[in-house]
């Protein structure tokens, strides 16, 4: 009891997450580190009506920390909203087998769609799989599509088992800009879209700018590792991002700067001015 009352000191959100908490929800909160991954944990066992096996299954699998990991991907100038997406995506619920492909990952997705989509996250809705696209002639289909009740947008889904490849961007725009002429409703935001892949280089990523065109890129891991590994990859991950993060904004203020500084520092028009 002492440590609730100092971990959740405010008590207005004490009033409000104890009307539809138990104590045994609080009791796998309490041990969470920081303030606002307790708040994510707490909020999302309200809004999703979590078990207390479910939550501690959230805090286990570090949803905190993978939502967190995305979240450093992009900024509020892009299209991707925040607090939507994971990386990675813990695909082990699944069962795949060795030397899967695509075609097995999305059956075995659409037969665990309940555990995909408690592990995908909050709001998302089953629309379609090999959503058929055609474009002058020619058809495309998109693994699978999502829509989102709190965004009110479509959410385009590509699977790969192989590494993430700058080309992947061009087609899952075209899927984007179809959708959004031909499936998108006037109460809708554009869509956005998601490419899973194995593994990615984060510095493709950045450089492709993916998130501006409304496309993130996320892992999946098809096997869980063991809970110690497991763990120090998690916060390597995340120390990793929050670095590339770190240094992106530092070049971006320092871009401006120097053009701030460009524009204060004496021209030679300037200083004939001062000779006269």
């Amino acid at each position: 009891m002492m440590r609730f009352a100092e971990r959740f000191s405010d008590f207005e959100i004490v009033t409000t997450l104890s009307s539809q908490l138990s104590w045994s929800h609080f009791l796998d909160i309490l041990p969470v580190k920081t303030v606002e991954a307790r708040l994510y944990y707490a909020n999302e066992a309200v809004q999703r009506v979590l078990s207390v096996q479910d939550l501690r299954r959230e805090i286990s699998r570090k949803a905190y920390e993978r939502r967190e990991i995305a979240n450093t991907r992009t900024n509020e100038s892009h299209a991707l909203p925040f607090n939507v997406f994971k990386d990675p995506y813990l695909l082990d619920v699944l069962g795949l087998k060795d030397n899967f492909d695509e075609g097995d990952l999305e059956k075995a997705i659409l037969s665990e769609l309940e555990s995909f989509l408690l592990e995908f996250g909050n709001g998302f809705s089953f629309v379609a799989r090999q959503k058929r696209m055609t474009v002058d002639g020619d058809d495309f289909y998109l693994d699978l599509l999502f829509y989102h009740r709190d965004l009110c947008r479509l959410v385009a889904v590509e699977l790969k088992i192989g590494k993430f490849r700058p080309a992947h961007k061009g087609k899952m725009e075209l899927y984007l800009k179809w959708l959004d002429q031909h499936e998108r409703r006037e109460n809708e935001h554009p869509p956005i879209g998601i490419i899973l892949c194995p593994t990615a280089s984060r510095e493709q990523v950045e450089m492709l700018e993916l998130s501006k065109a409304g496309i993130a890129v996320a892992e999946y891991w098809a096997v869980m590792p063991p809970k110690v590994e497991f763990e120090c990859k998690i916060r390597e991950i995340l120390e990793e991002a929050k670095e590339r993060l770190a240094r992106r904004k530092l070049l971006t203020n320092g871009s401006i700067q120097r053009e701030i500084e460009y524009f204060y520092e004496p021209k030679d028009d300037d200083d004939d001015d001062d000779d006269e």
